[in-house]
């Protein structure tokens, strides 16, 4: 299966430079560019791609705009953002409005292409020191919806989760199977109205329910 990919940045030369090394690969296809946020959402619409990688700085519309554009459509593509700084809270926001994980602009293009291909084949792209990182810059808000209704399980498994566990060594560490573990993980999400894992763990440390002191 060809994995469809449009490419969004306010810079010609990264747009160029991502197509080259995107179209280098067999079975991933760049099929369409925006030079703004404002113009993803026509491009996407009329490409219908697998992934998007979004720029987040971007004169008229930035990346977290553009990214709510999308994961609010009824089969909305996986977001990939691309930045020059990881410790920005653009990517932060972009993660929170929906994003599935972010690349930064030096990664090597080997990895580009394996985390296109992996938020293509429905995973998700999580960092945890980054995300860790980028929390503790923020103040503990208050408590996210659903979060007090999570078991205590549930909660184990979301503080692995903060941890950038996968399923397999979740259930390794809690001595379970890895199918109950999805179910967990499907309750984590539902209860918390999160998108994906990354959403899940930004709002266990939005909420306090994990500090980032707690993986420090």
């Amino acid at each position: 299966m060809t994995v469809r990919v449009v490419i969004a940045d306010d810079e010609d030369l990264v747009r160029a430079g991502l197509r080259v090394i995107l179209s280098s690969e067999p079975g991933v296809e760049v099929v369409g560019e925006a030079a703004d946020g404002a113009e993803v959402l026509p491009v996407v619409r009329r490409e219908r791609p697998d992934v998007v990688l979004m720029d987040v700085r971007m004169p008229a519309v930035d990346g977290i705009q553009a990214t709510r554009r999308l994961v609010a459509l009824d089969d909305p593509p996986k977001v990939l953002v691309v930045t020059t700084f990881e410790n920005d809270d653009y990517v932060y926001d972009a993660l929170r409005a929906g994003a599935d994980g972010f690349l930064l602009k030096r990664t090597r293009p080997d990895e580009l292409l394996r985390a296109v291909k992996l938020v293509a084949a429905g995973d998700t792209l999580l960092f945890p020191a980054a995300i860790r990182a980028l929390a503790a810059r923020r103040p503990p808000g208050p408590d996210v919806p659903g979060i007090d209704r999570l078991t205590g399980r549930e909660g184990d498994v979301l503080r692995l989760m903060a941890r950038g566990l996968s399923n397999g060594e979740i259930a390794a560490e809690l001595v379970v199977g890895q199918e109950t573990v999805k179910t967990h993980v499907g309750n984590v999400l539902a209860k918390l109205g999160a998108r994906d894992r990354t959403q899940a763990v930004i709002a266990a440390y939005e909420s306090g329910f994990v500090s980032p002191a707690d993986h420090g």
